[in-house]
């Protein structure tokens, strides 16, 4: 693997943003180090040492970074999906007609090849998990630490299902980007502060939910804007390795915006959670009333603008370090199994205290002096496992070729039925779970009870008809999902 990376490292084209690459692994990295750290096990159940330390729940506003991931792929999105209409057939814009077609089997390829990346890695993970549940609840077990592992592990799966919903909304709304601007942002960011005006002081009921839209293509439209290089810091489409003028008033001037989105963003946070019904962890709490992540509120958006603007403010820096041929490697390396090692990561996990409660190891309780004294070989001990399972599946993350064929024109409107089925199925598992299999343990999913066995048809059928419609996808950029 080692040769691999050195030579897709080497062959790094210039025009290549290196730096969009190091926040998408880092981004998932801080949440599988922030997903460990804070389960709080005990031989009694699984808590959360947030809420059992509250006043560790500002580093939330550090380690929640999925609003950094949202926004990567946004760049990636507007890059992959620009280049697969550039690569049209010659001929296909000779008139309305041919165009509409055009870009119809271009929205079908599109959809395969950023489900494939998502779903190759994501439906081995949950059919070996699937053999596993069914397995242990024929032998009659399920109970105890297993049976919160039959519920948890598939949880993270919701931001799959999320961004699943981003890939098939790129095109409409990189098109309102194309034409409005900062507009089509401040649309969707007012369309979320509305929903949370109407939540808390209307009283409207089931209103909130709309923010699973409204807050994180919000996100997402933050890297549009970055694409076509109006973030100020020289982001756009051609920006290579991502210098910046390193001195004078033009370095000044490319970090205004970043500057007023951190600063802005941060102020915002800050002043509603002191003075509105937001709480201050910018993740879920066992108990609270409301949460900031399910569904999302207007204080997670203020939060997201403040680590974009953050982020755009390290950039020049982290591309001197990213010239670096050492550290480039890694990064390639490392973007090569992120997907997997974030499937993976609570498996190994809970693994890991499982392997504690059988060999009868003493478990601490949660955020005491032995506690913290054990976490570092907890942790060493999750990263192995991690490590081990990512060798295991890691060659599922590689999407399989393109076949030399063009979706037919018609082919979009299968591809979007296909995607939907595939979020609606990936967030029906992460509610679910796959404890109960043999009881048909069910979840609601937008008023409607979903099984597991449910989810996964959706999910696998979902996927067949995107397959479907968009076999052929030409090749376009590989900035990856």
């Amino acid at each position: 693997m080692g040769s691999a990376v050195r030579v897709l490292a080497e062959a790094t084209p210039a025009t290549r943003d290196r730096y969009v690459d190091l926040l998408r692994v880092g981004s998932l990295a801080v949440v599988v180090l922030g997903h460990w750290m804070m389960a709080a096990v005990t031989p009694d159940g699984v808590g959360n040492l947030l809420a059992v330390v509250p006043a560790l729940q500002p580093l939330t506003w550090l380690l929640q970074v999925m609003p950094v991931f949202f926004f990567v792929g946004g760049f990636s999105h507007a890059l992959s999906y620009r280049s697969l209409l550039r690569k049209r057939p010659e001929g296909s814009v000779d008139s309305d007609t041919a165009t509409s077609a055009s870009a119809d089997s271009v929205y079908a390829a599109f959809l395969r090849a950023r489900l494939q990346r998502l779903l190759r890695p994501t439906m081995v993970f949950v059919l070996v998990w699937g053999v596993v549940a069914l397995l242990v609840q024929l032998l009659g077990g399920g109970g105890g630490l297993t049976g919160v592992t039959l519920r948890l592990v598939t949880q993270p799966l919701w931001f799959i299902g999320i961004y699943l919903a981003m890939v098939a909304f790129t095109p409409p709304l990189l098109r309102l980007h194309e034409r409005y601007g900062w507009g089509a942002f401040a649309g969707l960011a007012g369309a979320a502060a509305a929903v949370d005006v109407l939540r808390f002081a209307a009283g409207v009921p089931y209103v909130e939910f709309l923010n699973f839209a409204f807050v994180w293509l919000a996100v997402h439209q933050l890297g549009f804007l970055r694409a076509d290089g109006r973030l100020g810091t020289g982001a756009g489409t051609g920006s290579g390795t991502g210098s910046t003028p390193s001195t004078g008033l033009g370095a000044l001037r490319s970090l205004r915006v970043p500057a007023l989105l951190a600063g802005g963003g941060l102020i915002g946070a800050v002043v509603l959670v002191a003075a509105g019904p937001y709480p201050l962890s910018m993740v879920g709490m066992p108990g609270e009333k409301v949460s900031n992540m399910a569904p999302p509120t207007l204080a997670l958006l203020a939060h997201g603008l403040w680590l974009v603007g953050a982020v755009e403010l390290l950039r020049a820096p982290a591309a001197r370090l990213l010239a670096r041929p050492r550290a480039w490697r890694t990064v390639v390396a490392a973007n090569g199994v992120a997907m997997t090692a974030f499937l993976w990561h609570l498996t190994a996990m809970l693994g890991v205290y499982g392997a504690l409660l059988a060999l009868d190891v003493p478990l601490p309780e949660p955020a005491t002096a032995a506690w913290w004294a054990q976490t570092p070989l907890r942790l060493a001990a999750a990263a192995a496992l991690t490590a081990a399972l990512v060798a295991a599946f890691r060659t599922f993350e590689h999407p399989a070729p393109p076949s030399a064929t063009t979706p037919a024109p018609g082919s979009g409107p299968l591809a979007a039925l296909g995607a939907t089925l595939c979020l609606l199925g990936v967030l029906g598992l992460s509610m679910v779970g796959l404890g109960g299999l043999l009881e048909g343990r069910t979840a609601l999913l937008i008023a409607i009870p979903v099984s597991a066995p449910a989810a996964v048809a959706m999910t696998l059928g979902g996927w067949l008809l995107v397959e479907r419609a968009g076999r052929g996808a030409v090749r376009g950029s590989d900035q990856r999902p």
